[in-house]
């Protein structure tokens, strides 16, 4: 098994320059060429920041509704009671309670991808967040999961919405969709994320903001980006 592993690695390495920085056009056409699982792998982008997390103004947080979506079907839960529990249901919302969804999650089913609950609904949240945060479930204000427009929220949620925030490193990773959508979406996807993150920059961050970029599939090696190419991206 590890020598088929290892010789399916090297062809991967053999289409790419380990050597050399790909601008982006480029960087998604050659990404496409290495795909090699037997299911539809998922692009990722990931951006190394020149920003310092442990001071508060420079803790980039976010959230982007890609163009063309994820490519995944995303399972959303929802803290709301009464009209606005019947609005996400509406919605399309998977899961909707107040009492007994927190109960659900202390017992462990945590069988969704994403939390949203209206501002009212935080305090009972708030007692299961020991749970949710550390698997980055905790509904937050920056992402537009807590929120009073419930509606819009699971809309958003369900037509691929990607959360992001720089990890302590200064580093952040996302999905921009699967290996099988064409060059044209993977490219509007990445462009439509980097904006955000170019939007957010802190006035408080010294230097070059984005400092690299990388691409790879859920299987294979990466590639890098241009960075200053990255940055233009308005």
């Amino acid at each position: 098994m590890e020598k088929k592993v290892a010789k399916r690695l090297q062809g991967l390495l053999s289409k790419i320059d380990s050597n050399r920085t790909y601008d982006i056009s480029t960087g998604v056409s050659t990404i496409k060429t290495l795909a090699s699982a037997k299911f539809d792998e998922t692009v990722e982008l990931a951006l190394k920041l020149g920003v310092d997390p442990r001071h508060a103004d420079q803790m980039i947080r976010g959230a982007v509704v890609l163009p063309h979506g994820t490519g995944k079907k995303v399972r959303v839960a929802v803290f709301a009671k009464g009209l606005k529990a019947d609005e996400a249901r509406n919605a399309g919302a998977d899961v909707v309670g107040d009492d007994d969804l927190a109960e659900d999650i202390k017992n462990g089913n945590l069988n969704f991808d994403m939390v949203i609950a209206t501002p009212d609904m935080m305090a009972l949240v708030g007692k299961v967040g020991r749970i949710l945060g550390p698997k980055g479930l905790m509904p937050n204000p920056k992402t537009g999961t807590v929120t009073m427009d419930i509606a819009k929220a699971v809309t958003n949620a369900k037509s691929g919405q990607v959360n992001f925030r720089v990890d302590k490193k200064g580093n952040i990773h996302a999905p921009i969709g699967k290996v099988s959508f064409t060059e044209d979406k993977i490219k509007e996807n990445m462009l439509e994320l980097v904006r955000m993150v170019n939007r957010l920059k802190p006035a408080s961050a010294k230097g070059k903001y984005i400092r690299g970029g990388i691409l790879s599939l859920t299987m294979s090696p990466s590639i890098k980006l241009d960075s200053q190419e990255l940055m233009d991206v308005k």
